[in-house]
């Protein structure tokens, strides 16, 4: 018998990530290092399946999403704070009291990802912790040298003197380059201008904002920012 339409291709199957239940090892290998995540990197008919997948989630530390979220939430409390009301209840469920919302006020704090319905009543989440943290901590500009890049992962190692002058931060490429309007090329080893809570205890409680061409001598140190730094 002569078979007409020759061997059906069967593409070889990938190993399953050994950190989750709904992904392979190369998608999460790519999502972590994606805004996207998992599922915006995953066809429409199977977005379902990966959806919330913890190895790129926003909560899960070090992950793109993640690293975005810190820089979104520092520049929402230092642009567009909430009013003093809803502070007030956030800061209330920081420290840990049972809440009530007579107001109706946690929805603004939800919507936002700073808060999260935990048995039924109010709870910060940790990107709330990380609004409060740009609230009250120190934050002004200082000088920072992009050491290197990553391709692969779009990541750059950032060293801020005014912090720790033998360390390094990971911050992502494509945040620098939408702050400068830089090509990659010309980030890697080159000083610049960022906002930062250079008192930060660890590195991923500093958050890097507002990255601009700037001149080393004139930056090790912290500076007075007109938009509210200290």
């Amino acid at each position: 018998m002569t078979e007409t339409f020759g061997p059906e291709y069967v593409r070889p199957m990938q190993a399953d990530c050994p950190r989750c239940a709904c992904c392979t090892a190369a998608l999460c290998e790519r999502g972590r290092n994606s805004i996207q995540g998992c599922a915006g990197l995953t066809p429409y008919e199977h977005r379902e399946t990966v959806h919330g997948c913890p190895c790129s989630s926003g909560s899960t530390r070090h992950t793109a999403s993640w690293r975005i979220a810190q820089v979104r939430a520092t520049r929402l409390a230092r642009e567009l704070p909430l009013t003093e009301d809803v502070e007030a209840l956030l800061r209330a469920m920081a420290a840990g009291a049972r809440v009530e919302d007579p107001g109706g006020l946690f929805p603004q704090i939800k919507v936002r990802g700073l808060g999260q319905l935990v048995h039924g009543m109010p709870a910060i989440t940790p990107l709330g912790h990380t609004y409060l943290a740009a609230r009250d901590d120190v934050r002004s500009f200082t000088g920072a040298r992009v050491v290197d890049i990553d391709m692969k992962t779009r990541t750059a190692r950032v060293e801020v003197p005014a912090w720790r002058p033998d360390e390094t931060v990971t911050v992502l490429l494509d945040q620098i380059l939408s702050d400068t309007g830089f090509p990659p090329d010309l980030v890697a080893d080159r000083w610049f201008e960022v906002e930062a809570n250079w008192k930060a205890p660890t590195a991923d409680r500093l958050v890097l904002t507002y990255f601009r061409p700037g001149a080393p001598a004139a930056l090790v140190s912290p500076v007075a920012d007109a938009a509210g730094g200290e």
